[in-house]
């Protein structure tokens, strides 16, 4: 097996956003020659398929500004400092939804942007919901839909839902659906 893997040189701090910081490492490649890789540190994040008791599914809509369109996705959101992604689920699930879930899965976990960035988003499904309150972040605007999931993946086919990280949820959920014959 060919050895792939480069050699960090040097690591530099070159943009410190309130979110977002991108580093420059100076790299030796396995043949030998230099390069460098900018990318981003991203601290996780967790999105979640909350599952209805009729089968349904709960989803947002909301601006997303770096693209310049209103988006319709699962919740999701990035983990706080030593907060497991199974915390963020749930917490992301009330904020964004005001869904509480008696039970939450993992699924799977996914790189999205692996060319720049070391993001990883696990993808859970909530099931068992009560509805509490919505409890958004005074930044934070979106509106809560509920659609079947024949909806859901007409969306996606259609191509009118283009979010990786939902489109991958969505077909995690449904997978799990034809093996374990819920719902």
């Amino acid at each position: 097996m060919k050895n792939l893997k480069e050699k960090t040189k040097s690591t530099e701090l070159i943009f410190n956003g309130r979110f977002l910081k991108v580093w420059r490492d100076e790299v030796e490649l396995p043949n030998g020659y230099p390069s460098f890789r900018e990318y981003i540190k991203h601290p996780g994040a967790a999105c979640v398929v909350p599952v209805l008791p009729s089968g349904n599914l709960i989803m947002v809509r909301q601006y997303r500004h770096a693209v310049g369109e209103v988006f319709l996705e699962f919740p999701a959101g990035k983990c706080d400092k030593n907060e497991s992604s199974e915390i963020t689920a749930v917490r992301e699930l009330e904020e964004e939804t005001g869904y509480k879930a008696a039970k939450v899965t993992l699924m799977t976990s996914i790189h999205p942007v692996i060319g720049y960035s070391n993001e990883r988003i696990d993808l859970y499904v909530a099931e068992d919901l009560t509805f509490t309150q919505q409890k958004l972040d005074t930044d934070e605007i979106m509106e809560v839909i509920e659609v079947t999931p024949a909806q859901l993946m007409e969306k996606i086919w259609r191509g009118e839902l283009t979010d990786v990280k939902t489109q991958i949820a969505a077909f995690w959920w449904a997978e799990r659906v034809r093996r374990t014959g819920l719902i």
